[in-house]
């Protein structure tokens, strides 16, 4: 399975599997912004997409991690709320 970043008709940023039509994602960026990153909207884009996937590969990581690890810690918590 391939993803592809591409440039909608809209000028939205897009993150689209090869088989498939409808984004699973979409980054749409604001006259202003565009005007301010200039022509470089698009590797903006692709930066949050990839801090994106990223940052989920490492939540699936910790997730993996975590596997059973409830199952074997039952501790009371040592402290008292005070405020």
């Amino acid at each position: 399975m391939y993803w592809e970043i591409v440039e909608l008709e809209d000028g939205d940023i897009a993150l689209v599997r090869e088989d498939e039509t409808e984004p699973m994602l979409k980054i749409a960026f604001s006259k202003e912004a565009k005007n301010r990153l200039q022509a470089n909207h698009v590797e903006v884009a692709k930066a949050m997409i990839g801090a994106g996937m990223d940052a989920v590969e490492q939540l699936m990581e910790m997730e993996e991690g975590m596997d059973g690890f409830d199952e074997w810690v039952d501790v009371e918590p040592q402290y008292t709320t005070i405020h």
